[in-house]
């Protein structure tokens, strides 16, 4: 009996393990049968710019259920902390993801979560942002050099429609760990050089903050004050930032400030003539693009591109566009990315009146 039982508990043990060692495979295998073999994950990486939560996120989410009602997407954000990211990639690669969507917060960082996923055997789609690392399945941006061109042409006109033939401007660029931010300031740079006009002073935005553009542009407004004749903005938010520290100062009239992705609290600004210009950039198609490629991913479709390779992978770079006051009904309540009734409440009624958008 005792040997009989002896067996029985060595046969019941050998089972448990055999699952438990399937359930493991099941858990990194792109390629198993399991539910967690139609998983995605989408990393984004911060809250600050409104874009992620309120656009990307739900576009990207709406597309793939659209595609696959039985994927699963698995989501976070890092709050623009890269070691945040790389535990959140490590949990996503825990719960045995078959494609990983990734908008790093550090551009470089990021390279070894690319390298985890290869382990793993789990494509990449970088996301926005570009990773340098060339074991890529996909990425899908906009043109980023021609979004800062754009900003810098849009800022120089304007300054020579004011007839202004000389001045000084200051640059507040965007993270230095985001690829993106050394493509815009490299396009803006492009024009701007070029220009009658002087960058006096720039400064690199540590996290996209907000709080640390205004706090930067209050230094500037206190070193040159009315001498400013331009801001230049790398996006909405530190856009924002900026044209507090000009209020707070007591610059007026303010001078044009640039920004990027077209948030609606920088279209209200553009009414009420806050702000000059933003960069509106189609958020639904980018989004729906990544995840139609994450889903062909999960069915082993090979990913073509619609530009030019990058680094060997292939890439689609869509098309950005300037919004200012004389084109918002044709831009982003034409596209419905808002509607009149969302920009125009009641404290930019008039305003709005004024500028024909009703």
């Amino acid at each position: 009996m005792t040997s009989a039982r002896s067996r029985i508990v060595r046969l019941l043990a050998t089972a448990l393990a055999t699952v438990l060692a399937l359930g493991g495979c099941a858990m990194i295998s792109p390629n198993a049968s399991a539910d967690n073999s139609r998983t995605i994950a989408l990393l984004l990486p911060e809250s600050k710019t409104a874009r992620y939560e309120a656009y990307d996120r739900p576009f990207f989410e709406a597309k793939v259920a659209e595609l696959c009602p039985e994927c699963d997407v698995i989501y976070a954000n890092a709050d623009q902390d890269p070691a945040k990211q790389q535990q959140q990639a490590e949990s996503a690669f825990a719960q045995g993801i078959s494609v990983l969507v990734l908008d790093p917060v550090d551009s470089s960082a990021a390279v070894t979560i690319v390298a985890t996923a290869q382990s793993y055997k789990v494509p990449v789609i970088s996301y926005d942002r570009l990773i340098g690392s060339p074991e890529l399945a996909f990425w899908v941006s906009f043109d980023n050099e021609k979004v800062g061109s754009l900003q810098g042409k849009a800022l120089v006109e304007r300054l020579a429609d004011q007839g202004l033939s000389e001045g000084n401007i200051v640059m507040i660029n965007g993270s230095p760990t985001d690829n993106n931010s050394r493509l815009f300031k490299k396009g803006a740079h492009s024009v701007i050089d070029g220009s009658a006009y002087t960058v006096v002073a720039e400064f690199d935005t540590p996290d996209w903050s907000p709080d640390k553009a205004q706090e930067w542009m209050a230094s500037q407004v206190t070193q040159y004050g009315d001498s400013l004749v331009g801001v230049y903005a790398a996006n909405d938010a530190t856009a924002g930032g900026a044209i507090a520290a000009l209020k707070a100062g007591g610059v007026s009239p303010l001078p044009p400030v640039t920004g990027q992705d077209a948030e609606l609290t920088a279209i209200q600004r553009i009414v009420s003539g806050d702000q000059y210009m933003t960069v509106y950039k189609d958020l639904k198609r980018e989004a729906e693009i990544a995840a139609t490629h994450a889903v062909a991913l999960l069915d082993g479709k090979q990913l073509v591109g619609q530009s030019e390779e990058t680094n060997g992978v292939p890439t689609t770079l869509l098309t950005p566009v300037i919004v200012t006051i004389d084109n918002i009904m044709e831009t982003v309540v034409a596209d419905g990315f808002y509607t009149v009734e969302q920009i125009c409440t009641t404290e930019y009624a008039q305003a709005c009146a004024a500028a024909g958008i009703q």
